[in-house]
């Protein structure tokens, strides 16, 4: 059986996408069992080969004692025989899922699967993608039937990207299988590096609805404290005094409001609800949630914009100034963050608009968003809005906010970190 090969290292497995979900796999994979690691980025593949992530994510002690071969040649990736992939499925502009980069895997994985293979898949879809768009281009590429000739499967990754503490090891890992006989391999595969145990699911597409509803109820629930928290505004109610008040109940969920972007909370539900309207059902709660959540960066920019008419007025002349510019905290992770929206909407008016993050690289936010980081920052801004509270930020004082800022400045803390720290300007929190 497939299991045994791999443990005895008569086989090798093969993680196809490298990002932040595919290397953790793949090294720790590779502690266990000879690996190969393929991505089509070969300046990526270089960088790994020197033992460099180029997410940022992991160490160099990372790569230590793993028996992995790195490579963006086909030839090589050849040499397997159990396969995962782990690329990329974000949504276009229109919302509407793209798999573009699971349907070349997909084109790939039928170039060079053989008989008796196993082809598992990792990135997060709608409930059937996988052996209703991704199974036909297998077949008909390599001419093999599954089950027939080869095996497959779904196991949704949960790589939570920045946490030290929830890691492949620690996570408990949903694994199916077209048959009992795959879904049995491919479990016994994942328990070689999941120590948390894993959990068989039924059937692919209960696997595949599991992933997805994770992150769906997660977006709902911030919807929700983003709605509250614009109710409570109207009220000079501070959000994040409610929610400390409200958690002392044992059974109330402490979900905070946000910008809520990143390559997965923003993005799965629409995955459901496109599947959702294919079939004929209009989505209803879980479209007014994104609704909500989309909204909250032009919600933020206005606020900033009204406080800077009241006390400046001069609007072409006013600067911001926005701290983190990533998705979320202590990550250098730019993929669909909301803050880009929050500086489009504050140039819509003409305001001079500076961003800083400790983490990003302004490289990478000129090419995915169109502006840079500013490296100098000034001493008059009439606003700044801290979007992201990168540990760096959390140092800093009420001192320190003043002597970057105007006597009337608003201080724009959206996650609440700075509650009760800030008396020498206009503070505010979502």
């Amino acid at each position: 059986m497939i299991y045994q090969e791999l443990l005895n290292k008569k086989k090798t497995l093969a993680v196809i996408g490298l990002g932040y979900v595919g290397l953790p796999i793949a090294l720790e994979f590779a502690k266990k069992i000879k690996v190969i690691g393929f991505d089509i980025n070969a300046d990526r593949i270089a960088l790994m080969k020197k033992r460099i992530d180029p997410s940022n994510e992991l160490d160099s002690k990372d790569f230590q004692d793993c028996d992995i071969e790195f490579t963006n040649d086909l030839e090589v990736l050849k040499k397997a025989h159990f396969y995962i992939v782990a690329v990329p499925t974000p949504v276009d502009d229109h919302n509407v899922p793209d798999l573009i980069p699971i349907q070349k895997a997909s084109e790939t994985i039928g170039k060079i699967l053989m008989k008796g293979d196993y082809v598992v898949y990792e990135s997060t879809v709608y409930p059937g993608c996988t052996e209703e768009d991704c199974v036909p281009i297998i077949e008909k590429i390599s001419g093999l039937k599954k089950i027939v000739d080869y095996k497959i499967g779904y196991s949704p990754e949960r790589i939570n990207p920045g946490d030290k503490e929830h890691t492949i090891s620690t996570i408990t890992k949903v694994v199916s299988g077209c048959c009992e006989d795959s879904l049995n391999e491919i479990a016994k595969v994942y328990e070689l590096v999941v120590k948390a145990g894993v959990h068989k699911a039924p059937s692919i597409k209960v696997a595949e609805a599991a992933k997805i509803i994770e992150n769906t109820q997660r977006d709902l629930n911030i919807a929700l404290m983003n709605e509250l928290s614009i109710i409570f505004d109207k009220m000079n109610i501070n959000t994040f005094d409610v929610l400390d008040a409200a958690s002392t109940k044992w059974n109330f969920l402490k979900f905070q409001p946000g910008l809520v972007g990143g390559h997965c909370i923003g993005v799965d539900p629409y995955y459901l609800t496109h599947k959702s309207k294919q079939l004929g059902y209009e989505s209803q709660v879980i479209l007014a949630g994104r609704v909500i959540n989309d909204g909250m960066a032009e919600y933020v920019a206005k606020k900033v914009l009204q406080h800077i008419i009241q006390y400046n007025g001069n609007i072409k002349h006013s600067k911001v100034l926005i701290m983190g510019a990533t998705f979320k905290e202590n990550v250098s992770d730019i993929r669909n963050s909301k803050v880009a929206e929050v500086v489009k909407e504050l140039k819509l008016f003409s305001l001079n608009v500076h961003v800083s993050d400790p983490n990003a690289s302004g490289k990478q936010l000129y090419h995915e968003y169109g502006f840079e980081l500013t490296e100098n920052l000034s001493n008059d801004y009439d606003a700044i809005i801290i979007s992201v509270p990168h540990n760096e930020y959390k140092q800093l004082d009420d001192a320190y906010f003043a002597s970057i800022s105007k006597e009337n400045a608003m201080i724009a803390d959206l996650k609440g970190f700075l509650r009760g720290k800030i008396n020498s300007r206009h503070y505010w929190t979502l």
